[in-house]
Order: C-alpha cells, then sequence, then structure tokens
C-alpha cells in the first residue's frame, strides 16, 4: 500500500501533459470539474501570491540593499508597486482573513493569533469568483477552519487545495505529509476509492526525519500545475481561473528554533554563505531570494502557456517582519518603524496596468476582495467594507469604487 501511496504522489506532481487521462491523478491541481454549460464573457485570471513576515524594506524594489530581488523587481518594473499597502494585523489568522472576507482585522472573529474557522454565514472573495464562473485554487497556509468545520477550504469558495489547515503544521518547512482536496483525483487508502478528500496524503521523501522535499519548493511547482491545467481555453470554454497561493516564507519554525535555535528553514544558506552575518540571517535572505526565484519560474510558467498578458498578478505579504526565530527585523531593515504594518504590494496586468509605476495610494488587504471582484465583474458581498482600487491600478482618474466602472473593455 505504502508503494501505491507513493506513485500516486509522485503522480500528483506531473504536468497534465505527461498522462492519459484528466482523472488519473495527473496533478495537484488538475481541471477534473465540468466545463460551464453557458458561455461567460472572456475574463482575466487572479493570481493572489502571499508571503508572511516579509518586510516592506525585505525586497531591493523597496529599498533593501544587501541582496537583490531581481525577479519581482522586474514584476514591479512591468507594473505597479505601491508604497502605502498596509497588511491587515500582525498575526496571520486574521490578516488571511482580511483579504478573503473585504473586512478590517477589527470586525472579523480571527482578531489574535489564534486559528478561528470561518463562520458559515462569512462570504469569502473565493466563493462569489467561483459562483461567477471562475475556477478557484489555493496552495499553503490556510488556517481559517479544519476539514470538522464550516470554515473548510472546499466550503469557501475554493474548488481544489493542497497545503496545511493550520499555522502550526504550515510553519513546517520539511512536514512529511500535505492536505489536499481535488474533486474527483484522491484514491483513499483504506478502500481504494476515488474520493474529492480523503484526509493527510504522506510526503515520503520527509518521513522518519528526512529532508528532501522543501515544501516551498511543493507550492511553487503546484501552483505551475495549477496554471496549465486550468488555462482558459475552448476546452473549458474559456472559464478564468482564481488562484491563492499562501507561503510561509520568511517566517520562522517556531518548533526549529526552539530545537536549534535557528527558526529559518531553508536546503542551504547560498548564496550568502560566505557573509559575515548570523546564520539565521543569512538562512532568511536565502529564503527570500528562493522566493523571487520562485516567482520568475511562475511568470515564465505564465508565460509560457500565453497567460501572463490575460492574468493579474497580486504579490504581498500577510504581516511584517518578526523578531523571533534567530532573526531582528532591524537587520536588514526589514521594516519601516515599529507597529508600521506597511508591507510590499506589487501588482501587473500587462497592458492594462501601466508599466513602471508607483503609487503612494493609501489601501490595505480589506480592498483587495473588492478589487478582485471588480476585476471579474462580480458584485461585492454586503459584508465587505474595503473598496476597489481598480481603477487606479488602470490608471483611471476619479475616486476608487465597489462597482465596475463602464469604461473597462470586457474583451480581453
Amino acid at each position: 500500500m505504502k508503494r501505491h501511496y507513493l506513485f500516486v504522489l509522485i503522480a500528483v506532481l506531473l504536468p497534465l501533459s505527461l498522462v492519459a487521462r484528466a482523472d488519473s491523478l495527473s496533478a495537484i491541481f488538475t481541471n477534473v470539474t465540468p466545463a460551464a454549460t453557458t458561455a461567460i464573457p472572456r475574463r482575466a485570471n487572479i493570481i493572489l501570491i502571499v508571503t508572511d513576515s516579509l518586510g516592506y524594506g525585505d525586497l531591493s524594489c523597496y529599498g533593501q540593499t544587501k541582496f537583490a530581488t531581481p525577479n519581482l523587481d522586474k514584476l514591479a518594473a512591468a507594473g505597479i508597486r505601491f508604497t502605502n499597502y498596509y497588511a491587515a494585523a500582525a498575526a496571520s489568522s486574521p490578516a488571511h482573513a482580511s483579504l478573503l472576507l473585504g473586512q478590517a482585522a477589527g470586525h472579523l472573529k480571527q482578531r489574535a493569533d489564534v486559528d478561528v474557522p470561518l463562520a458559515p454565514d462569512e462570504t469569502t472573495v473565493a466563493q462569489l469568483l467561483k459562483n461567477s464562473g471562475y475556477h478557484t485554487g489555493l496552495i499553503g497556509e490556510w488556517n481559517l477552519g479544519d476539514e470538522t468545520t464550516a470554515g473548510a477550504p472546499w466550503k469557501k469558495g475554493f474548488d481544489e487545495f493542497a497545503g496545511y489547515l493550520d499555522s502550526a503544521d504550515a510553519e513546517n518547512y520539511y512536514a512529511d505529509y500535505i492536505w489536499r482536496y481535488a474533486p474527483h483525483s484522491i484514491v483513499n487508502p483504506t478502500n481504494n476509492q476515488i474520493e474529492d478528500y480523503a484526509g493527510r496524503e504522506m510526503l515520503y521523501p520527509n518521513t522518519g526525519g528526512k529532508k528532501e522535499q522543501y515544501i516551498p519548493d511543493l507550492y511553487t511547482k503546484a501552483a505551475k500545475n495549477f496554471v496549465v491545467n486550468n488555462r482558459p481555453d475552448q476546452f473549458n470554454r474559456y472559464r478564468p481561473f482564481f488562484l491563492v497561493v499562501n507561503y510561509v516564507t520568511p517566517r520562522a519554525s517556531a518548533a526549529e528554533a526552539k530545537r536549534t535555535g535557528n527558526g529559518m528553514q531553508v536546503p542551504t544558506d547560498a548564496p550568502f554563505s560566505s557573509e559575515a552575518w548570523p546564520p539565521a540571517e543569512k538562512n532568511k535572505a536565502a529564503m527570500i531570494a528562493r522566493l523571487d526565484g520562485d516567482m520568475g519560474n511562475l511568470v515564465e510558467q505564465l508565460q509560457k502557456f500565453n497567460q501572463f498578458s490575460n492574468t493579474v498578478f497580486f504579490f504581498t505579504s500577510a504581516s511584517t517582519a518578526k523578531a523571533g526565530g534567530g532573526v531582528d527585523p532591524q537587520f536588514f531593515a526589514s521594516n519601516v518603524a515599529t507597529n508600521d504594518l506597511r508591507v510590499p504590494m506589487i501588482v501587473s496586468w500587462p497592458g492594462k496596468i501601466p508599466a513602471g509605476r508607483v503609487s503612494n495610494l493609501r489601501w490595505g488587504a480589506k480592498d483587495f476582495a473588492p478589487t478582485a471582484l471588480q476585476i471579474g465583474y462580480v458584485k461585492p458581498a454586503a459584508s465587505f467594507t474595503g473598496i476597489s482600487v481598480l481603477p487606479v491600478l488602470l490608471g483611471q482618474s476619479g475616486t476608487t469604487t465597489n462597482i465596475a466602472p463602464p469604461s473597462i473593455d470586457r474583451s480581453f
């Protein structure tokens, strides 16, 4: 059984083009849901990349001088870089909830560093986009409800999920399992039946204390597979996708910090091995450099399959850089100031967002959901208190609004 289960895990990481059938467990994410029965207008894909504990000054396009982030710099140069974007909270749970629920952290049940499940009556941006015809996927940390609650990802609008249901599990960069929900694609080892969800799937390269599979690398592979398998084309009637990737990078692992004093888990501290920096700081820089490379790989995948120009790409951090795990945010001048929640926010949409722009617009996590919905021509939920910044993204004059402006070209 172990041998069969390992085969399933390996198979889910393969590109769809390498297997014969869409229902053969070809990828962590696979386009297996039926195509829409009615045609819908061509709409843009939306990708939201959320890091954790990445400070405002941790990217070279935001002033970092001790190391470079060339891929993110290039993404910023191709779109717009915001200098007054604010995370919702210092803690992961309310920070992620604010992005999805379109509300300020003070209005949410998730008000502390505690994993509070989303309630049945809380509506996410994923639910609204899914109901409008988007195919939705979530990769990485969730911490807003496990499989026993109303806050499970697949109950909150995500067609597919691969990651971790609570923050403690998520910050293990070498976990030996992953939670996965993928309709009609998972073999339940207890009965060998194909199911939507069968709990944990083992990552055997990391069992027994081995460290052969770095979890952020797995997230990037899954994201690239998602882009391939769900690209809008004639086979799925040009159905757009909404993908959220919640990287834990560069947050420290509390367990590893307790064990060794250095919670910054990364396969190697290259290319900073020779720097006269504390080990944890070298690891942090290496984690950010690796993340930058992942973003380059994901953009390359979008370009390879002609999706980059039809994809709105958001990159940000759920929270500011934190002390702990052996790192000090002052070492790299990561944060603007104490208690200042400004974090990077880069948005790219070639052909729609004018390149090379820098904006000092003051906005935050609660405004992402209304913005994404306006991109998708979807009306926001009544519970949303944020506003759309799409007119600012597009360089239009006037104030932001919750309603899609008629001047937006619907032909993209």
